[in-house]
């Protein structure tokens, strides 16, 4: 068995919008074209090509010993309609080839988008699958377009498919699991993970998160589930700063007490890497990111055999989005867990070090 597989398709690739190019509907078109001429800046697409291919020449440059690359999959309609509905898969595959803005907050399709949006749920399905049929303890699915935005009926923050909300939909649909934890460590809340899973007992959803009014404003502490599925919505908000002691505080405080009461059979990761400082969002580590995986390794053998799967989310500094992935990929493929340091603490205790001799008497 394989300590870790991290599955890629060049397929998804294949998303590029571009703004120079004509887009569709011509009222939405017009509407955002003079939202974006009144920024400071020229703005390009931040979801693009070049997130996977920074992670790609890291890896390269820098291999990990036990990683195994597999390739990817494309989603079917059968899968994409567990959680979205049918209105809404007819509508987006009405997009294909074609360039289309589908939401105010910029949210865009290119001629190629919708085949790299199934390819990167279905590679979300594959990477559960090598793990529930014991090929590998853990699975990381490096795939773009993100999800965790995409709600049932509605394209959101750069998102067209929720693949982790496709991936468990499969694993209790396909796969004979009964429950499925899905954590979600984004700076940005995964309200369509949320809105898909919000009254359905056996799925928990804990998110992480930069506190509203960031977007997508939602997530608030009191936002728990409803009916049946009241307190398998768990939601944590963070003010802006916010970093690796804050979170591991709160997969110890939260996650772990919630996940020996809610006993998963696999647990899933929505992994953005946008919680680094490089994002300006949040203050989480390349070392936070290694402990946090540390840590849901833990919880995996304690609970559901090893079984942890992650889906890559968002992350738009390409240095912060590869370093954080590969110090989770070396963490699943047996490195040592980090200990994150206070930010600046050991630099202090170094320059004390240097200096200290410059103010003892002889």
């Amino acid at each position: 068995m394989h300590k870790v597989i991290a599955f890629y398709d060049d397929r998804v690739l294949a998303h590029e919008p571009n703004i120079e190019a004509d887009f569709l509907p011509d009222r939405i078109d017009k509407r955002i074209r003079h939202l974006l001429a009144g920024l400071p800046v020229p703005w390009k697409y931040p979801e693009h090509p070049g997130r996977l291919k920074a992670i790609q020449q890291l890896l390269n440059k820098a291999p990990i010993e036990g990683l195994v690359i597999e390739g990817g999959q494309a989603a079917t309609h059968e899968q994409l309609a567990r959680v979205h509905t049918t209105s809404y898969l007819s509508d987006i595959f009405s997009l294909r080839g074609k360039n289309a803005w589908l939401d105010v907050d910029t949210t865009a399709v290119s001629p190629g988008s919708i085949d790299a949006a199934e390819v990167a749920a279905g590679t979300a399905i594959a990477a559960v699958e090598a793990v529930m049929e014991k090929r590998t303890k853990s699975a990381f699915a490096l795939v773009r377009p993100p999800g965790h935005h995409a709600e049932p009926v509605r394209a959101r923050g750069f998102c067209l498919f929720n693949n982790v909300a496709v991936a468990a939909a499969h694993a209790r649909s396909a796969l004979g699991c009964e429950r499925v934890l899905i954590i979600d460590w984004d700076a940005h809340h995964g309200n369509g993970t949320q809105d898909i899973f919000w009254a359905e007992p056996d799925v928990m959803f804990f998110d992480i998160h930069r506190a509203a009014p960031f977007y997508p404003g939602s997530g608030h502490l009191e936002e728990v589930g409803a009916g049946l599925a009241e307190g398998t919505t768990v939601n944590v908000p963070l003010p802006a700063g916010a970093g690796d002691e804050a979170y591991l505080k709160a997969f110890h405080d939260i996650l772990a007490p919630a996940t020996e009461w809610f006993k998963p059979d696999i647990i899933l990761v929505s992994a953005g890497f946008d919680p680094h400082w490089h994002d300006l969002a949040l203050n989480v580590s390349y070392e936070g990111f290694g402990a946090l995986t540390g840590f849901l390794q833990q919880l995996a053998e304690k609970h559901c055999d090893g079984r942890l799967v992650f889906v890559l989310e968002g992350g738009y500094n390409l240095e912060s989005l590869a370093n954080g992935t590969r110090a989770v990929l070396s963490v699943l493929a047996g490195q040592t867990i980090p200990v994150p340091d206070s930010c600046g603490v050991a630099e202090v205790e170094a320059a004390a070090h240097f200096h200290r001799s410059a103010f003892q008497s002889e």
